[in-house]
């Protein structure tokens, strides 16, 4: 059934196009999704008031949609501050120092050790759990620092954080736009996350050992100072020497076990999107209660608190950008109707679907174009800076593509997805890259630049890979 398109839909269209625009020219885009927003309310309510208030309750919206991934980001972070700070971080990954012998063997053990921690850490707070120990390893056997930066960044930033598989806060903002289950996505994008990340780190490895053998790079190359990327990680004395030598190494084989107990509930008892998160971010509070309270003892309370603070004020200083462009794009699906009343054509099925029907009426659209096109926007998305500010409007995209072609939704919208991250989320721009950087002491243009090559490759394979998906 086709349904007819009238004046909010095209105002919500040219927005999209002039958000993408914005983007590309690497300006901030609050400012036009508030415009977007109180335009689309005002055609909508004819209504001032309506339209102002409509932008205040947009983002309260889309703050609700958002919390629980932020809670849960933010109460890791403060975990991982108190196991930096302690010294435990050092004994949990001091046993993978020991497979380190060579170069090679050091950038595919950083690399996974990365990876897994960034699935359970997520990357910006592993960045400082794994570069301050496995740093000087890998540098002691012949690997430089910014193989090591390289490594850290394509298997964290660049393979956890698109996939997201055990907190899952990508794939829900992704999800949510799309309008289809967290666990879809999840699974379709296991096949292109496992592409994207061999393409990228055998690219980038390839590219390392080629120059390690010409010369041009070398152990100290471009190195200076880990003490840069360790402010956060900093402690005094009595917090490294707070808990004993025992302490630390049985809390650093319990924390892995809850952790791995975690994994085993999600399986047994099904456990996906908010509630594996719930599960995650609830054994991370309660280990860092446990933890503040041996460390600090008389002041354990107060410094609880502390920790809190310090990862809330993370988590909102990374998804303040998010939250107007999701306020915007959410108005695409049924936000709008929750925040300006029933004010569509009869039959619509939101704007972003009445879109997607009028674009399998109009233009010829096939797997192939819809491919490139969600790869090509997912990484336009990214050159703000931020993986996630993008990620919501793939998942729309992805929806309206996969309603013009019929079929495709969930590997479109994990294309767009793995687009976004790699190239907003800290591999190309520098908006989670300068902490890797930062913890090997190298230039973080130097690591973007180095990036380039394997990410854009890996794209390519990816987006062929995910055309015979769909």
């Amino acid at each position: 059934m086709e349904t007819s398109l009238i004046s909010l839909h095209w105002i919500y269209l040219s927005f999209v196009v002039l958000i993408i625009g914005f983007m590309i020219r690497r300006r901030d885009t609050t400012l036009l999704c508030v415009l977007g927003i109180m335009l689309l309310g005002l055609v909508a309510t004819h209504s001032i008031s309506d339209s102002v208030s409509g932008v205040f309750s947009s983002f309260i919206y889309a703050i609700k949609e958002l919390i629980g991934t932020i809670l849960v980001i933010s109460i890791i972070v403060s975990l991982s501050k108190i196991l930096i700070r302690t010294g435990i971080n050092e004994v949990m990954i001091s046993p993978i120092t020991r497979l380190i012998s060579t170069p090679s063997l050091a950038f595919w053990v950083i690399g996974i050790v990365m990876m897994v921690i960034s699935w359970f850490f997520w990357p910006s707070p592993a960045v400082a759990l794994v570069g301050a120990v496995l740093l000087p390893v890998a540098m002691r056997v012949g690997l430089p620092a910014l193989g090591v930066a390289v490594a850290m960044n394509l298997f964290g930033h660049g393979i956890a954080l698109s996939g997201d598989f055990v907190i899952q806060g990508a794939p829900k903002l992704t999800a949510d736009a799309a309008g289809i289950p967290v666990g879809d996505v999840l699974q379709a994008s296991i096949p292109l996350v496992i592409v994207m990340g061999a393409v990228t780190t055998v690219t980038a490895f390839w590219m390392i050992k080629r120059d390690m053998r010409l010369g041009w790079l070398t152990p100290s190359t471009g190195r200076t100072t880990i003490a840069s990327g360790l402010e956060e990680g900093s402690a005094d004395s009595a917090e490294r020497t707070a808990l004993s030598p025992v302490w630390k190494r049985l809390l650093a084989i319990v924390i892995p076990i809850l952790f791995a107990a975690d994994i085993v509930a999600m399986f047994k008892l099904d456990l996906q999107g908010g509630d594996a998160t719930a599960l995650i971010g609830g054994t991370a509070l309660f280990i860092m209660l446990i933890l503040s309270m041996l460390t600090y003892r008389g002041a354990g309370l107060e410094k609880t608190t502390s920790y809190l603070v310090e990862g809330f004020q993370f988590g909102f200083r990374v998804f303040g950008p998010v939250i107007p462009i999701a306020a915007f794009f959410y108005l695409g699906d049924s936000a709008f109707i929750d925040i300006f009343g029933k004010l569509l054509p009869e039959g619509s099925h939101g704007i972003v679907n009445d879109l997607g029907l009028a674009l399998a009426n109009t233009v010829p659209v096939n797997p192939t174009v819809s491919a490139v096109t969600l790869t090509s926007v997912g990484a336009i998305t990214g050159l703000d800076g931020s993986g996630f500010s993008g990620i919501s409007l793939a998942g729309s995209i992805a929806q309206l593509f996969s309603t013009a072609i019929g079929s495709g939704i969930a590997t479109l919208t994990a294309l767009g997805q793995i687009a976004a991250i790699w190239v907003g989320g800290g591999t190309l721009i520098p908006w989670a890259l300068i902490p890797a950087a930062a913890i090997c002491g190298v230039d973080p243009f130097e690591l973007a630049r180095r990036n380039v090559k394997p990410v854009v490759i890996g794209l390519l394979v990816t987006t062929i890979v995910a055309i015979f998906l769909i």
